[in-house]
């Protein structure tokens, strides 16, 4: 009877878990019909996304899996709650400018780390354009591996299962509406629909996931949220700003030699994390005081 009830809830937890790989599985067979190197593009872009996913998202989610479930067998719903709270917190923290970073970097990032040998200008440009794309739902996809814990934790695996599959369904109609005009409009770079749509399909998956936690008060947002915004919101601007102005052309980077290329995107990212350190830490917010959960 234990075994057959682990595998009850594995299963579909295995499947919930999976759909943003499930949707990547869609994109690269539709890809596979484009324009020749579409596969190929999505690959590396996807590559690069799952990065800071599995650095920061699993990460966290494996964090307060088990707190959760504590929380949950000791009956303490306010705990539970400040749990997914302290988390989510974390994520506008750390999502946010990860997000912005990937974004604005997409070409300096695909240049320094692939662009030698049969690696071609002219993918770093398609690529980049599909990991932009993607750099968008990075958010998203983050959010669905803090949120779907709070599921598991309760031994319910059924409802992400059933959020997944509407967040599938989505992710293979917003495909055709992404990309056939794309096609039709003879629009070089057709593949970064289908990046958008897996992209747009992780926030449906994940604003599902938080509106039934929130219908069946599972979670409770603490005071603070409004705060937290404005203090974050000019430390990402900062940042943006710091990027854009230490970017050069693309023609630059493919100019440039490997070491140089190496060392100027080491000074971006660094830079960047620096501002946008000073920058919360000027508004008041001392991340520290958030590195336990409550």
């Amino acid at each position: 009877d234990g075994v057959r009830k682990i595998l009850r809830l594995m299963l579909p937890a295995i499947f919930g878990s999976s759909v943003v790989q499930i949707n990547l599985l869609f994109d690269t067979l539709i890809a596979s019909f484009l324009v020749t190197g579409s596969v190929s593009w999505l690959y590396y872009s996807d590559r690069l996304v799952e990065f800071p996913l599995g650095i920061f998202g699993i990460a966290l989610a494996t964090v307060i899996l088990p707190s959760l479930s504590q929380q949950h067998a000791n009956k303490s719903p306010e705990h539970f709650s400040r749990t997914l709270d302290w988390a989510l917190r974390w994520v506008l923290i750390v999502g946010v400018p990860a997000t912005l970073g990937l974004f604005l970097l997409a070409s300096p990032i695909l240049i320094t780390l692939f662009q030698y040998g049969e690696f071609s200008g002219h993918d770093v440009r398609m690529s980049s354009i599909s990991l932009m794309a993607y750099s968008l739902g990075l958010l998203g996809f983050i959010l669905v591996k803090i949120l779907a814990p709070g599921f598991y934790a309760r031994q319910d695996t059924r409802t992400p299962v059933k959020v997944g599959i509407i967040a599938m369904v989505s992710n293979m109609v917003l495909n055709i509406l992404f990309v056939v005009p794309l096609v039709m409009g003879d629009y070089e770079a057709p593949h970064a629909g289908l990046a958008l749509a897996t992209s747009v399909s992780a926030f449906i998956n994940a604003g599902l996931l938080f509106y039934i936690l929130r219908r069946e008060r599972v979670y409770r947002p603490e005071a603070g949220w409004l705060r937290l915004f404005l203090q974050l919101m000019p430390a990402n601007i900062l940042m943006v700003l710091f990027l854009w102005w230490g970017i050069d052309a693309p023609e630059k980077w493919l100019q440039a030699e490997a070491w140089s290329r190496i060392w100027h995107l080491a000074i971006l990212v660094a830079g960047g994390g620096a501002v946008y350190l000073l920058g919360i830490l000027a508004t008041g917010l001392r991340p520290w005081q958030l590195a336990r959960t409550k």
